[in-house]
């Protein structure tokens, strides 16, 4: 790929977003009836390859307990209001209602209280009596602290999630976490990211990850690009890390770790681009956020919004268009692309001639 000259002493190269492209019919098409959208990560098969992202404004045991029953895979935050409090519906109520400025300081005090492994052991064992697969979520810094409350209590599939996780953390202050190992030791497959290049990616792979995530500073309610400067447009990201899951398969000798993309899926054909860009699932944030369902009540944050000394994140508000089951299956009563989220990935796939989501990897796209 050819270099873009930015100035004399630095160069560039061109990367897309999903905005950017768009997928190209082919010369077969299918009845929507006859697309499978299922997918399966070590022992666990789903119907839809649509995971929750661990964001308290989407995901409660309950939502987690719906979406695992309506065939994906609700992702609890293990850092969030859930294993915080005993009860957070007052304080979900309370951030609903706050106003401008104030919504950044009352969630970093909202979240100075402490995790408490009894609770996460207790939303845990919600989820599991639910007869779900079940999935939690930590940051890389509390991954050791809660890691054996995380697994003694029964977890199916354990995330590792930051805004940018490395195989090679340095840090001088602490003895960081070592992923091959912890990986190795634990018995449960292991999600970990995000990540957004082809040598990051390839590094996580290494650890002995299940999948990785894919994404930097993209969501909704992010802010990272403009409070860091750091950003990746997403379809080239994925389609980046989609190389080196290529590359790790022929290195490992058929070892396949699964892409999944988190970030930038804000509208059904996001879901479908991603894809595309070969990509086996997507974590969905925003869209659930719009849910009547949802914890959130129409707004919308994730973690880097209460970052105790430097947020980038910011709590964002959304109309709500539906239930979660609608947002997912239709029907649809708007045409932009914020419900029947699936059925617009079946129907991209049928129009395109694929019945398969890894088969829909190969579609052509176009750059607009």
């Amino acid at each position: 790929m050819t270099d873009i000259e930015i100035g004399r002493a630095k160069r560039a190269r061109r990367a897309y977003s999903f905005d950017d492209i768009a997928i190209v019919p082919s010369r077969r098409t299918r009845d929507p009836e006859e697309v499978s959208t299922a997918w399966q990560i070590d022992a666990y098969r789903f119907e839809i390859p649509v995971l929750a992202a661990p964001m308290d404004s989407v995901m409660s045991p309950d939502t987690a307990i719906a979406l695992g029953r309506y065939g994906g895979l609700g992702v609890l935050n293990l850092e969030g209001l859930w294993t915080r409090y005993e009860d957070p519906d007052p304080l979900l109520e309370e951030v609903a209602g706050l106003q401008g400025t104030d919504a950044t300081r009352r969630l970093q005090e909202i979240y100075t209280e402490p995790i408490k492994g009894e609770l996460i052991t207790e939303r845990l064992r919600a989820m599991r009596e639910a007869g779900v697969t079940v999935a939690g979520s930590l940051s890389p810094g509390k991954t050791k602290e809660f890691a054996k409350a995380v697994v003694d209590a029964g977890v199916d599939m354990f995330v590792i999630r930051g805004t940018t996780v490395s195989a090679e953390h340095v840090s001088s202050q602490a003895e960081p976490l070592n992923l091959k190992e912890f990986i190795y030791e634990l018995d449960v497959p292991v999600i970990v990211g995000g990540c957004a290049t082809h040598q990051a990616a390839l590094h996580l792979m290494r650890t002995g990850a299940a999948g990785v995530l894919v994404g930097f500073g993209g969501g909704a309610a992010h802010t990272t690009r403009t409070v860091l400067g750091v950003a990746v447009p997403m379809a080239s990201a994925v389609a980046d890390v989609a190389a080196a899951r290529r590359d790790y398969l022929d290195e490992s000798g058929g070892r396949y770790v699964h892409v999944i993309a988190d970030g930038s899926i804000g509208k059904s054909g996001d879901i479908a681009k991603a894809i595309a860009c070969g990509a086996d699932a997507v974590m969905v944030g925003s869209p659930f956020a719009r849910a009547s369902d949802a914890p959130g009540r129409g707004f919308h944050w994730g973690t880097e919004a209460h970052h105790h000394d430097l947020p980038r994140g910011q709590r964002v508000q959304f109309e709500t268009v539906g239930t979660l089951e609608e947002i997912l299956f239709g029907p649809s009563r708007v045409a932009d692309g914020t419900m029947n989220l699936v059925g617009a990935l079946r129907r991209s796939m049928a129009t395109t001639g694929y019945t398969e989501v890894k088969e829909f990897q190969r579609v052509e796209v176009v750059v607009e």
